[in-house]
């Protein structure tokens, strides 16, 4: 399928590795021009420079932490009018919330719910002119179901969410959508942690840890970051216009709902 959006232009947040980059060289894949960012500096150049030499297509790579007035500010000067924006971020550490001070809260807030925000404001207007504009969140499985040990991105993610609900709406007339995709356990870095983690937790050998999580899920398997680039790329489509403000699910079937 050709999504038609080769010689767009997208920005790509904590694209360096993981679901971020997946969803960079899907858009990639179809023609469109990059500004990737993520925090450290030669692993972005290289990731980057890998793209590039794959797809041939323009990749700008602005390092610094996309969470601060800074990061943004340097990103958005390589990149003042995105036709596809990516809000992607690491989510605050697990704890108990009874150990969470104002500034654990404010600092999750800033990172997964006020950072994206603030992108959002200062892209959507232009692509309101233009007529064409796609924003994708990348959030969490959590959205939908809480994870306990993670009420910090539970409480930011879920507020993002909710602002999205009611400002999709208001912009989808002018062929501008946003919508939020929720992975589940991807073959990233930030999942091995977690599994290293269990392993000291439990005594039990990494690939025992490993199987006994993918036992857990219906598809007996951890997600591919490809195929949620790939979900992404469709959601950054010219075929998606008519899907807005929606939270779609990519977990193996993990969630155990209707709807």
């Amino acid at each position: 399928m050709d999504l038609h959006i080769a010689g767009r232009t997208a920005i790509v947040c904590a694209a360096s590795k993981g679901l971020g980059r997946a969803c960079a060289e899907a858009l990639a894949a179809e023609g469109v021009n990059l500004v990737i960012n993520a925090r450290t500096s030669d692993i972005l150049e290289q990731t980057a420079a890998d793209i590039r030499s794959r797809y041939g297509v323009t990749v700008t790579a602005v390092a610094g932490d996309i969470t601060t007035t800074e990061g943004r500010e340097a990103v958005l000067a390589a990149c003042p009018a995105p036709d596809i924006l990516v809000n992607n971020a690491g989510g605050p550490p697990p704890g108990d919330f009874r150990t969470w001070d104002d500034g654990d809260w404010h600092q999750a807030l800033q990172n997964n719910m006020v950072s994206p925000i603030q992108l959002i404001k200062a892209v959507l207007d232009g692509m309101i002119e233009r007529g064409f504009g796609r924003i994708v969140n990348i959030t969490s499985g959590a959205v939908k179901a809480p994870i306990p040990a993670l009420g910090l991105s539970n409480g930011a993610r879920t507020g993002l969410t909710g602002f999205v609900a009611g400002l999709s709406r208001q912009v989808a007339e002018h062929n501008v959508t946003i919508n939020n995709l929720l992975p589940g356990p991807f073959e990233t870095d930030r999942l091995n942690a977690t599994l290293a983690g269990a392993v000291k937790a439990s005594g039990q050998s990494l690939e025992q840890v490993r199987q006994a999580r993918k036992d857990t899920n219906p598809s007996k398997r951890f997600g591919d970051p490809d195929e949620f680039g790939a979900a992404c790329a469709f959601l950054c489509s010219s075929h998606s216009g008519f899907i807005v403000g929606q939270n779609i699910l990519l977990d193996g079937g993990a969630f155990p709902g209707t709807l």
